[in-house]
């Protein structure tokens, strides 16, 4: 192996308290949703069911800013109330939001769940949704109820709990330590592998609706960039040329990949169809360029080198011009992803303190870090662009998932099956 090979694969393998306030806690009153004639389905009765979405609903606030009340089962409100809450009832229990909802059976079968946000203070209405689904889809409709929460309250774009995860799966030790391709919903439930522990696998990428992930296989003794049905779990290489390719990342609009290619001694960053063809080298300067990622519209990518002589992040135009430093914290910045909003790019910063996850806005003003353990990195954006997903290795060297919000806060254990590295936090959970 090469000395240039071996340090893209230590790359490959590769915060103190934010300086921003933090917003105010806001209590969210969650009454357990109603329904107005409990009726059989095929996932249980309607009014079972309008519990477990409750529960879902406090779930998912909990693992944010916010600080949703402990529902009363036995706190049935009237199906009325819905839509007409008795405000003074919310605000003598300190609460600043409200969320009500129904559930309730079609005649078809299907479920109608309607979920509205109130201002308790204001005594006004924020937002409402609502779908018909299947009995057995109840979960999703719930994840939506709790992105309607949390963009009316917050005020950030919704999207964060109707997702998908994607992760490097690992367990074993030693030589016998096996890595898989895994996805499963934001909440962990439908937890299933793409690959078989057959080979070294890395740095999995969705596209934005999950119906792909691309990802790193060392199968046959080098890295190459492979592309794997997320349904049918069938795989192809992204370049069948047979060169060293690695650190794949999905256009906004899931047309093109950017990624890192390796001709002769020199890595680079390449553009590609996602469906496949010729490809288009945007880089040409010494030393490593890696880990791109695309802006929100497509115009710019932002990427990792060593050309300065340490790990810097750089901003060009998608066609490769424009090429010009963004990084100047004296020390060293990898691993970038642009947000969904575009307004920051989330990096790992490796100091005299270790590894931490940090931002900084694409003009190089702004940076602060947002974690301060000294493991953390590959920090990858939920889709409302409100909170970051990272990995923490630990001394023991096991590594998890955590989450830690843009506005600052105690970072969160996202709870895995497995020891779990290379996070990345995008698409729908179909």
């Amino acid at each position: 192996m090469t000395s240039r090979l071996a340090h893209i694969l230590s790359l490959l393998m590769f915060a103190a308290v934010p300086a921003a306030a933090q917003r105010p806690v806001t209590v969210v009153a969650v009454p357990p949703l109603t329904t107005p004639d409990d009726r059989k389905t095929s996932a249980g009765s309607t009014a079972a069911i309008a519990w477990q979405a409750t529960q879902l609903i406090v779930s998912d606030l909990r693992s944010t800013e916010l600080v949703p009340t402990r529902p009363d089962q036995k706190d049935f409100y009237s199906y009325p109330e819905v839509t007409a809450p008795t405000y003074s009832r919310w605000r003598s229990a300190g609460a600043g939001a409200l969320l009500t909802g129904f559930v309730r059976a079609q005649p078809d079968g299907r479920l109608a769940v309607g979920c509205y946000v109130y201002d308790v203070k204001a005594g006004r209405a924020l937002g409402r949704i609502g779908f018909v689904v299947a009995p057995e889809d109840w979960r999703r409709a719930a994840h939506k109820c709790s992105d309607l929460v949390y963009s009316k309250v917050i005020g950030a774009p919704g999207g964060m709990f109707d997702t998908r995860i994607a992760y490097i799966a690992q367990n074993g030790t030693g030589r016998a330590r096996v890595k898989r391709v895994a996805v499963m919903d934001n909440d962990g439930e439908n937890h299933r592998y793409l690959t078989a522990g057959d080979s070294l696998v890395l740095t999995p990428r969705q596209s934005p609706g999950g119906e792909r992930v691309a990802f790193v296989s060392f199968l046959g003794g080098q890295p190459h960039v492979m592309l794997a049905d997320a349904a049918s779990g069938e795989q192809r290489a992204l370049v069948p040329n047979g060169a060293i390719s690695f650190a794949p990342r999905f256009s906004a609009d899931g047309q093109r990949i950017a990624f890192s290619m390796m001709l002769g001694a020199n890595s680079d960053i390449y553009l590609a169809a996602a469906s496949g063809g010729a490809v288009q080298r945007l880089t040409q300067a010494p030393g490593v360029d890696t880990s791109p990622s695309f802006s929100p519209d497509g115009s710019r990518i932002v990427f990792e080198s060593d050309r300065s002589g340490s790990q810097q992040l750089y901003i060009m135009n998608t066609d490769g011009s424009g090429q010009r430093r963004l990084s100047f914290g004296g020390a060293r910045y990898a691993a970038p992803e642009w947000s969904p909003d575009g307004e920051w790019i989330a990096f790992t910063r490796r100091g005299p303190d270790g590894l931490r996850i940090g931002v900084i806005k694409p003009d190089g003003t702004g940076e602060r870090l947002l974690t301060d353990g000294s493991g953390d990195e590959g920090a990858s954006w939920a889709p409302s662009a409100s909170t970051l997903l990272f990995q923490r290795t630990d001394t023991a060297g096991r590594s998890t998932l955590w989450r830690v919000a843009l506005s600052g806060g105690p970072p969160r254990r996202v709870t895995t099956p497995q020891d779990a590295s290379d996070p990345d936090w995008s698409g729908t959970a179909e």
